[in-house]
Protein backbone atom coordinates (compact mmCIF):
# COMPACT_ATOMS: atom_id res chain seq x y z
CA UNK A 1 0.00 0.00 0.00
CA UNK A 2 1.39 3.13 -0.67
CA UNK A 3 2.07 5.86 1.86
CA UNK A 4 -0.47 8.77 1.10
CA UNK A 5 1.30 11.05 4.01
CA UNK A 6 4.69 12.18 4.49
CA UNK A 7 6.50 11.13 7.43
CA UNK A 8 6.23 14.29 9.54
CA UNK A 9 2.31 14.18 8.70
CA UNK A 10 1.81 10.72 9.82
CA UNK A 11 3.82 11.36 12.96
CA UNK A 12 1.16 14.25 13.98
CA UNK A 13 -1.58 11.65 13.15
CA UNK A 14 -0.51 9.06 15.40
CA UNK A 15 0.25 12.03 18.56
CA UNK A 16 -3.51 13.50 17.51
CA UNK A 17 -5.07 9.67 17.73
CA UNK A 18 -3.03 8.94 20.89
CA UNK A 19 -4.33 12.02 22.45
CA UNK A 20 -7.76 11.00 21.78
CA UNK A 21 -7.55 7.82 23.23
CA UNK A 22 -6.04 9.57 26.71
CA UNK A 23 -8.92 11.92 26.38
CA UNK A 24 -11.19 9.14 26.08
CA UNK A 25 -9.64 6.90 29.01
CA UNK A 26 -8.69 3.92 26.64
CA UNK A 27 -5.49 3.25 28.44
CA UNK A 28 -5.51 -0.10 26.87
CA UNK A 29 -5.97 0.85 23.71
CA UNK A 30 -3.64 3.99 24.00
CA UNK A 31 -0.30 1.36 25.71
CA UNK A 32 -1.07 -1.06 22.53
CA UNK A 33 -0.57 1.71 19.72
CA UNK A 34 1.80 3.32 21.64
CA UNK A 35 4.27 -0.44 21.23
CA UNK A 36 3.09 -0.74 17.80
CA UNK A 37 3.78 2.81 16.51
CA UNK A 38 7.22 2.92 18.95
CA UNK A 39 6.03 5.91 20.10
CA UNK A 40 8.61 6.63 23.16
CA UNK A 41 8.55 9.21 26.62
CA UNK A 42 9.13 12.07 24.70
CA UNK A 43 5.02 11.87 24.15
CA UNK A 44 4.29 13.19 27.72
CA UNK A 45 1.39 14.21 29.15
CA UNK A 46 1.77 18.27 28.50
CA UNK A 47 2.54 17.09 24.85
CA UNK A 48 -0.59 14.77 24.86
CA UNK A 49 -2.40 18.30 26.44
CA UNK A 50 -1.34 19.93 23.04
CA UNK A 51 -2.65 17.44 20.58
CA UNK A 52 -6.09 16.65 22.75
CA UNK A 53 -9.54 17.40 20.55
CA UNK A 54 -7.20 18.12 17.07
CA UNK A 55 -8.50 14.54 15.86
CA UNK A 56 -12.32 15.80 16.39
CA UNK A 57 -11.50 19.11 15.24
CA UNK A 58 -10.05 17.79 11.88
CA UNK A 59 -12.61 15.80 11.69
CA UNK A 60 -15.64 18.07 12.40
CA UNK A 61 -13.74 20.31 9.66
CA UNK A 62 -13.73 17.94 7.05
CA UNK A 63 -17.49 17.26 7.17
CA UNK A 64 -17.88 20.81 6.83
CA UNK A 65 -15.95 21.05 3.86
CA UNK A 66 -18.03 18.10 2.34
CA UNK A 67 -21.33 19.59 2.54
CA UNK A 68 -20.12 23.04 1.17
CA UNK A 69 -18.61 21.49 -1.23
CA UNK A 70 -22.05 19.03 -2.24
CA UNK A 71 -23.87 22.71 -2.46
CA UNK A 72 -21.09 24.54 -4.71
CA UNK A 73 -21.45 21.04 -6.67
CA UNK A 74 -25.37 21.78 -6.78
CA UNK A 75 -24.64 25.30 -7.95
CA UNK A 76 -22.41 24.33 -10.32
CA UNK A 77 -24.94 22.28 -11.97
CA UNK A 78 -27.63 24.18 -11.91
CA UNK A 79 -25.85 26.97 -13.29
CA UNK A 80 -24.20 25.14 -16.36
CA UNK A 81 -27.79 23.86 -16.99
CA UNK A 82 -28.87 27.53 -17.42
CA UNK A 83 -26.05 28.04 -19.61
CA UNK A 84 -26.42 24.95 -21.72
CA UNK A 85 -30.45 26.19 -22.15
CA UNK A 86 -29.39 29.37 -23.43
CA UNK A 87 -29.20 29.33 -27.35
CA UNK A 88 -24.82 30.15 -27.99
CA UNK A 89 -25.99 33.50 -30.29
CA UNK A 90 -27.70 35.06 -27.15
CA UNK A 91 -25.06 34.33 -25.19
CA UNK A 92 -22.63 35.47 -27.83
CA UNK A 93 -25.06 38.64 -28.34
CA UNK A 94 -24.62 39.74 -24.74
CA UNK A 95 -21.00 39.93 -24.16
CA UNK A 96 -21.69 43.25 -27.33
CA UNK A 97 -25.04 43.89 -26.26
CA UNK A 98 -25.52 46.95 -24.11
CA UNK A 99 -29.06 45.88 -23.44
CA UNK A 100 -28.44 42.56 -21.98
CA UNK A 101 -25.06 44.19 -20.20
CA UNK A 102 -24.96 42.97 -16.38
CA UNK A 103 -22.01 43.63 -13.95
CA UNK A 104 -19.15 41.67 -13.58
CA UNK A 105 -18.41 39.57 -9.82
CA UNK A 106 -15.08 41.25 -9.62
CA UNK A 107 -15.34 45.56 -9.44
CA UNK A 108 -13.25 47.33 -11.73
CA UNK A 109 -12.09 50.26 -8.74
CA UNK A 110 -12.75 49.90 -5.38
CA UNK A 111 -12.77 53.68 -3.61
CA UNK A 112 -11.36 53.36 0.11
CA UNK A 113 -11.37 57.02 2.00
CA UNK A 114 -14.72 57.29 4.02
CA UNK A 115 -13.47 56.50 7.59
CA UNK A 116 -17.43 55.15 8.30
CA UNK A 117 -19.65 53.69 6.84
CA UNK A 118 -20.91 54.91 3.00
CA UNK A 119 -25.07 55.59 3.40
CA UNK A 120 -25.68 57.10 0.00
CA UNK A 121 -23.81 57.69 -3.56
CA UNK A 122 -25.11 59.70 -6.88
CA UNK A 123 -23.33 60.01 -10.17
CA UNK A 124 -22.63 63.81 -11.86
CA UNK A 125 -24.98 64.03 -15.13
CA UNK A 126 -22.23 64.91 -17.88
CA UNK A 127 -18.66 64.50 -15.84
CA UNK A 128 -17.03 61.41 -14.57
CA UNK A 129 -17.44 62.39 -11.16
CA UNK A 130 -19.27 60.15 -8.46
CA UNK A 131 -20.17 61.40 -4.98
CA UNK A 132 -20.55 59.56 -1.78
CA UNK A 133 -21.68 60.26 1.73
CA UNK A 134 -20.83 58.52 4.67
CA UNK A 135 -21.30 58.34 8.44
CA UNK A 136 -18.34 60.26 8.83
CA UNK A 137 -20.27 63.31 7.89
CA UNK A 138 -17.99 64.16 4.70
CA UNK A 139 -18.84 63.61 1.40
CA UNK A 140 -16.11 62.38 -1.48
CA UNK A 141 -15.97 63.29 -5.07
CA UNK A 142 -14.34 60.20 -7.24
CA UNK A 143 -13.42 60.61 -10.80
CA UNK A 144 -14.97 57.17 -11.48
CA UNK A 145 -13.25 56.24 -14.70
CA UNK A 146 -9.77 57.18 -13.32
CA UNK A 147 -10.30 55.33 -10.00
CA UNK A 148 -9.14 58.60 -8.03
CA UNK A 149 -10.50 60.92 -4.99
CA UNK A 150 -10.47 64.34 -6.52
CA UNK A 151 -12.18 66.20 -3.43
CA UNK A 152 -13.56 65.38 0.27
CA UNK A 153 -16.28 68.29 1.41
CA UNK A 154 -16.88 68.98 4.70
CA UNK A 155 -19.99 70.60 6.13
CA UNK A 156 -22.58 68.00 7.74
CA UNK A 157 -22.67 67.64 11.53
CA UNK A 158 -24.07 64.67 11.23
CA UNK A 159 -23.86 61.16 9.24
CA UNK A 160 -25.15 62.08 5.56
CA UNK A 161 -28.18 60.21 4.08
CA UNK A 162 -28.75 61.00 0.87
CA UNK A 163 -27.17 62.51 -2.46
CA UNK A 164 -28.57 63.74 -6.06
CA UNK A 165 -26.99 65.86 -8.46
CA UNK A 166 -29.35 68.16 -10.49
CA UNK A 167 -30.23 71.96 -10.91
CA UNK A 168 -31.57 73.86 -14.21
CA UNK A 169 -29.50 72.28 -17.62
CA UNK A 170 -26.01 73.72 -17.73
CA UNK A 171 -25.67 74.70 -13.96
CA UNK A 172 -25.55 71.18 -12.21
CA UNK A 173 -25.65 71.24 -8.45
CA UNK A 174 -25.56 68.76 -5.86
CA UNK A 175 -27.90 68.11 -2.85
CA UNK A 176 -27.27 66.22 0.33
CA UNK A 177 -28.49 65.84 3.13
CA UNK A 178 -27.73 64.36 6.90
CA UNK A 179 -28.89 63.29 10.38
CA UNK A 180 -28.51 67.26 11.46
CA UNK A 181 -31.60 68.35 10.22
CA UNK A 182 -30.01 70.34 6.92
CA UNK A 183 -30.03 69.76 3.36
CA UNK A 184 -26.95 71.65 1.53
CA UNK A 185 -26.42 72.58 -1.43
CA UNK A 186 -22.92 72.60 -3.16
CA UNK A 187 -21.95 74.32 -6.72
CA UNK A 188 -19.08 71.77 -8.76
CA UNK A 189 -18.42 74.98 -11.03
CA UNK A 190 -17.12 76.90 -7.65
CA UNK A 191 -14.75 73.50 -6.58
CA UNK A 192 -17.73 72.20 -4.64
CA UNK A 193 -18.53 75.43 -2.51
CA UNK A 194 -21.63 75.08 -0.38
CA UNK A 195 -23.71 77.36 -1.69
CA UNK A 196 -27.15 77.34 0.18
CA UNK A 197 -28.18 75.34 3.31
CA UNK A 198 -32.03 74.28 3.76
CA UNK A 199 -33.51 74.54 6.69
CA UNK A 200 -37.11 73.48 7.95
CA UNK A 201 -37.39 69.90 9.02
CA UNK A 202 -37.41 68.81 12.08
CA UNK A 203 -35.56 65.45 12.40
CA UNK A 204 -33.44 63.75 10.33
CA UNK A 205 -33.32 64.01 6.86
CA UNK A 206 -33.44 60.29 5.23
CA UNK A 207 -33.06 61.17 1.00
CA UNK A 208 -33.36 64.11 -0.97
CA UNK A 209 -34.32 63.95 -5.06
CA UNK A 210 -34.37 66.33 -7.49
CA UNK A 211 -37.67 66.51 -9.36
CA UNK A 212 -36.03 65.96 -12.81
CA UNK A 213 -32.56 66.49 -13.92
CA UNK A 214 -33.16 69.71 -15.56
CA UNK A 215 -34.79 72.31 -12.90
CA UNK A 216 -34.24 73.42 -9.49
CA UNK A 217 -37.20 71.40 -7.48
CA UNK A 218 -35.92 69.11 -4.59
CA UNK A 219 -37.93 66.52 -3.10
CA UNK A 220 -36.66 65.22 0.50
CA UNK A 221 -38.05 63.45 3.31
CA UNK A 222 -37.38 62.88 7.00
CA UNK A 223 -37.67 61.36 9.87
CA UNK A 224 -40.25 64.07 10.86
CA UNK A 225 -42.76 62.08 8.77
CA UNK A 226 -43.22 64.62 6.50
CA UNK A 227 -41.61 65.35 2.26
CA UNK A 228 -40.83 68.45 1.54
CA UNK A 229 -40.42 70.27 -2.08
CA UNK A 230 -37.81 73.41 -2.31
CA UNK A 231 -36.78 75.84 -4.63
CA UNK A 232 -32.89 75.56 -4.31
CA UNK A 233 -32.85 79.09 -6.39
CA UNK A 234 -34.07 80.69 -3.40
CA UNK A 235 -34.19 78.50 -0.55
CA UNK A 236 -37.47 78.43 -0.17
CA UNK A 237 -40.00 75.51 0.87
CA UNK A 238 -42.48 75.51 -1.77
CA UNK A 239 -44.40 72.99 -0.54
CA UNK A 240 -45.21 70.53 2.60
CA UNK A 241 -46.73 67.09 2.64
CA UNK A 242 -47.49 65.19 5.76
CA UNK A 243 -47.45 61.52 6.34
CA UNK A 244 -47.96 59.31 9.32
CA UNK A 245 -44.46 57.62 9.76
CA UNK A 246 -40.64 58.27 9.27
CA UNK A 247 -40.15 58.37 5.43
CA UNK A 248 -37.29 56.63 4.79
CA UNK A 249 -36.59 57.12 0.95
CA UNK A 250 -38.82 58.97 -1.62
CA UNK A 251 -38.41 58.61 -5.67
CA UNK A 252 -39.81 61.35 -8.40
CA UNK A 253 -40.98 59.99 -11.69
CA UNK A 254 -38.75 60.93 -14.74
CA UNK A 255 -41.23 63.91 -15.35
CA UNK A 256 -41.50 65.05 -11.87
CA UNK A 257 -45.32 64.46 -11.84
CA UNK A 258 -45.83 61.78 -9.20
CA UNK A 259 -44.02 60.57 -5.99
CA UNK A 260 -43.01 57.30 -4.42
CA UNK A 261 -42.07 57.08 -0.64
CA UNK A 262 -42.12 54.22 2.28
CA UNK A 263 -40.81 54.01 5.77
CA UNK A 264 -41.33 53.09 9.13
CA UNK A 265 -45.27 52.81 8.50
CA UNK A 266 -44.69 49.59 5.99
CA UNK A 267 -46.52 51.23 3.65
CA UNK A 268 -45.43 52.53 0.09
CA UNK A 269 -47.87 55.72 -1.13
CA UNK A 270 -47.60 57.40 -4.38
CA UNK A 271 -47.99 61.36 -4.23
CA UNK A 272 -49.10 63.93 -7.14
CA UNK A 273 -46.04 66.21 -6.68
CA UNK A 274 -48.04 69.02 -7.76
CA UNK A 275 -51.47 68.76 -5.48
CA UNK A 276 -49.80 66.96 -2.80
CA UNK A 277 -52.27 64.74 -2.49
CA UNK A 278 -51.75 60.75 -2.15
CA UNK A 279 -52.82 59.05 -5.41
CA UNK A 280 -52.48 55.30 -4.04
CA UNK A 281 -51.24 53.54 -1.34
CA UNK A 282 -49.23 49.97 -2.04
CA UNK A 283 -49.73 47.82 0.90
CA UNK A 284 -47.79 44.34 1.43
CA UNK A 285 -44.87 44.97 2.82
CA UNK A 286 -44.28 42.80 6.38
CA UNK A 287 -41.65 45.20 7.75
CA UNK A 288 -39.84 48.84 7.41
CA UNK A 289 -39.30 49.94 3.65
CA UNK A 290 -36.03 50.89 2.67
CA UNK A 291 -36.27 51.45 -1.14
CA UNK A 292 -38.59 52.73 -3.55
CA UNK A 293 -38.25 54.18 -7.34
CA UNK A 294 -40.77 53.96 -10.37
CA UNK A 295 -40.28 52.05 -13.00
CA UNK A 296 -38.78 52.96 -16.34
CA UNK A 297 -40.85 53.35 -19.68
CA UNK A 298 -38.74 51.13 -21.51
CA UNK A 299 -39.68 48.08 -18.92
CA UNK A 300 -43.19 48.53 -18.90
CA UNK A 301 -43.37 45.84 -21.69
CA UNK A 302 -42.15 43.18 -19.64
CA UNK A 303 -44.00 44.45 -16.19
CA UNK A 304 -47.10 44.74 -18.53
CA UNK A 305 -47.03 41.10 -19.22
CA UNK A 306 -46.65 39.87 -15.38
CA UNK A 307 -49.21 42.30 -14.82
CA UNK A 308 -51.45 40.43 -17.05
CA UNK A 309 -52.33 43.23 -19.86
CA UNK A 310 -52.22 42.91 -23.39
CA UNK A 311 -50.76 46.04 -23.88
CA UNK A 312 -48.17 47.85 -22.24
CA UNK A 313 -48.78 51.72 -21.14
CA UNK A 314 -47.71 54.69 -23.23
CA UNK A 315 -44.06 55.40 -22.98
CA UNK A 316 -45.55 58.98 -21.78
CA UNK A 317 -46.91 57.69 -19.10
CA UNK A 318 -44.44 58.08 -16.03
CA UNK A 319 -45.80 56.45 -12.75
CA UNK A 320 -47.11 53.45 -14.06
CA UNK A 321 -44.88 50.37 -12.59
CA UNK A 322 -43.50 50.86 -9.04
CA UNK A 323 -40.56 48.44 -7.85
CA UNK A 324 -39.89 48.48 -3.36
CA UNK A 325 -37.62 46.48 -0.96
CA UNK A 326 -37.73 46.25 2.50
CA UNK A 327 -36.61 44.57 5.61
CA UNK A 328 -38.91 41.75 5.16
CA UNK A 329 -36.18 40.30 2.46
CA UNK A 330 -38.27 40.78 -0.19
CA UNK A 331 -38.69 43.08 -3.34
CA UNK A 332 -42.49 43.93 -4.35
CA UNK A 333 -43.64 45.05 -8.11
CA UNK A 334 -46.34 47.13 -8.32
CA UNK A 335 -48.50 48.54 -10.66
CA UNK A 336 -49.23 52.14 -9.17
CA UNK A 337 -52.60 51.73 -8.67
CA UNK A 338 -51.91 49.86 -5.60
CA UNK A 339 -52.27 46.14 -7.05
CA UNK A 340 -49.27 43.75 -6.53
CA UNK A 341 -47.75 41.94 -9.47
CA UNK A 342 -45.21 39.52 -8.09
CA UNK A 343 -42.71 39.11 -4.69
CA UNK A 344 -39.21 38.40 -5.41
CA UNK A 345 -37.69 36.39 -2.99
CA UNK A 346 -33.48 35.43 -2.06
CA UNK A 347 -32.01 37.78 -0.62
CA UNK A 348 -30.98 36.93 3.07
CA UNK A 349 -31.28 40.09 4.84
CA UNK A 350 -32.92 43.70 4.57
CA UNK A 351 -33.02 45.07 1.20
CA UNK A 352 -31.60 48.16 0.61
CA UNK A 353 -31.52 49.45 -2.98
CA UNK A 354 -32.61 49.02 -6.32
CA UNK A 355 -31.89 50.22 -9.62
CA UNK A 356 -33.68 49.61 -13.34
CA UNK A 357 -31.48 48.73 -16.23
CA UNK A 358 -31.46 51.71 -18.85
CA UNK A 359 -33.08 48.46 -21.47
CA UNK A 360 -36.01 48.16 -19.11
CA UNK A 361 -34.71 44.19 -19.33
CA UNK A 362 -33.28 44.17 -15.43
CA UNK A 363 -33.74 44.93 -12.08
CA UNK A 364 -30.86 45.35 -9.98
CA UNK A 365 -30.97 44.66 -6.05
CA UNK A 366 -28.52 44.91 -3.14
CA UNK A 367 -28.85 44.34 0.29
CA UNK A 368 -27.44 43.87 3.72
CA UNK A 369 -26.56 39.90 2.90
CA UNK A 370 -23.84 41.73 0.77
CA UNK A 371 -24.85 40.52 -2.28
CA UNK A 372 -26.04 42.22 -5.81
CA UNK A 373 -28.75 40.25 -7.41
CA UNK A 374 -30.29 40.57 -10.99
CA UNK A 375 -33.39 40.01 -11.95
CA UNK A 376 -34.63 39.47 -15.44
CA UNK A 377 -37.95 40.81 -16.20
CA UNK A 378 -38.26 39.72 -19.58
CA UNK A 379 -38.74 36.05 -17.82
CA UNK A 380 -40.70 36.68 -15.34
CA UNK A 381 -38.48 38.03 -12.84
CA UNK A 382 -36.37 34.81 -12.43
CA UNK A 383 -33.38 35.82 -10.62
CA UNK A 384 -30.16 35.40 -13.36
CA UNK A 385 -27.32 36.81 -11.35
CA UNK A 386 -25.63 36.42 -8.31
CA UNK A 387 -22.79 38.61 -6.99
CA UNK A 388 -21.65 36.65 -3.73
CA UNK A 389 -19.70 39.34 -1.52
CA UNK A 390 -19.74 42.36 -3.77
CA UNK A 391 -18.92 43.77 -0.46
CA UNK A 392 -17.28 42.92 2.48
CA UNK A 393 -20.67 43.86 4.99
CA UNK A 394 -24.58 45.41 4.22
CA UNK A 395 -24.30 46.94 0.79
CA UNK A 396 -26.30 50.39 1.36
CA UNK A 397 -27.07 51.82 -2.08
CA UNK A 398 -26.63 51.31 -5.63
CA UNK A 399 -26.98 54.00 -8.55
CA UNK A 400 -26.83 53.03 -12.50
CA UNK A 401 -24.02 55.52 -14.70
CA UNK A 402 -25.76 58.84 -16.25
CA UNK A 403 -26.09 58.13 -19.97
CA UNK A 404 -23.66 58.45 -22.46
CA UNK A 405 -25.42 61.17 -24.77
CA UNK A 406 -28.47 62.06 -23.15
CA UNK A 407 -30.21 63.02 -26.72
CA UNK A 408 -29.11 59.71 -28.42
CA UNK A 409 -31.20 56.50 -28.31
CA UNK A 410 -29.97 53.33 -29.53
CA UNK A 411 -32.50 51.01 -31.21
CA UNK A 412 -34.14 47.48 -30.04
CA UNK A 413 -35.85 44.86 -31.53
CA UNK A 414 -38.54 47.06 -31.47
CA UNK A 415 -38.04 50.27 -33.90
CA UNK A 416 -40.89 52.12 -32.64
CA UNK A 417 -39.35 52.06 -28.51
CA UNK A 418 -35.34 53.32 -28.54
CA UNK A 419 -33.55 53.11 -25.03
CA UNK A 420 -31.39 55.55 -23.71
CA UNK A 421 -27.57 55.38 -24.84
CA UNK A 422 -26.49 54.34 -21.62
CA UNK A 423 -23.28 53.61 -19.75
CA UNK A 424 -22.90 50.04 -18.85
CA UNK A 425 -21.36 51.32 -14.53
CA UNK A 426 -23.20 50.43 -11.64
CA UNK A 427 -21.57 52.16 -8.29
CA UNK A 428 -22.60 50.62 -5.11
CA UNK A 429 -22.06 51.86 -1.31
CA UNK A 430 -21.23 49.87 1.82
CA UNK A 431 -21.28 49.71 5.66
CA UNK A 432 -17.29 48.10 5.07
CA UNK A 433 -16.49 52.35 4.36
CA UNK A 434 -15.93 51.61 0.37
CA UNK A 435 -17.55 52.62 -3.01
CA UNK A 436 -16.95 49.92 -5.80
CA UNK A 437 -17.95 50.61 -9.37
CA UNK A 438 -18.66 47.33 -11.97
CA UNK A 439 -17.91 47.96 -15.29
Amino acid sequence: MSQILTANQAAELHKSILAYLSSINASQSSTTLREELQIGDAFDEATCKKYEGLLEKKWTGIARLQRKILDLEARIASLQAELDSAPSTSRSKQAHNPENWLPRPSPTYTFKSHRDAIRCIAFHPIFTSLASGSDDCTIKIWDWELGELERTLKGHVRAVSGLDFGGQEGHTLLASCSGDLTIKIWDPSKDYTNVRTLYGHDHSVSAVHFLTSTNNLLVSASRDASLRIWDVSTGYCVKVIRNNAWIQDISPSFDGKWLVSGGRDQAVTVWDSLTAEPKATLLGHEHDIECCIFAPPASYKYLATLAGRKVPPPADSSSEFIATGARDKTIKLWESRGRLIKTLTGHDNWVRGLVFHPSGKYLISVADDKTMRCWDLSQEARLVKIIDDAHGNFITCIRWAPLAKPDAVVETSNPTNGVPNFQCAIATGSADSCVRVFK
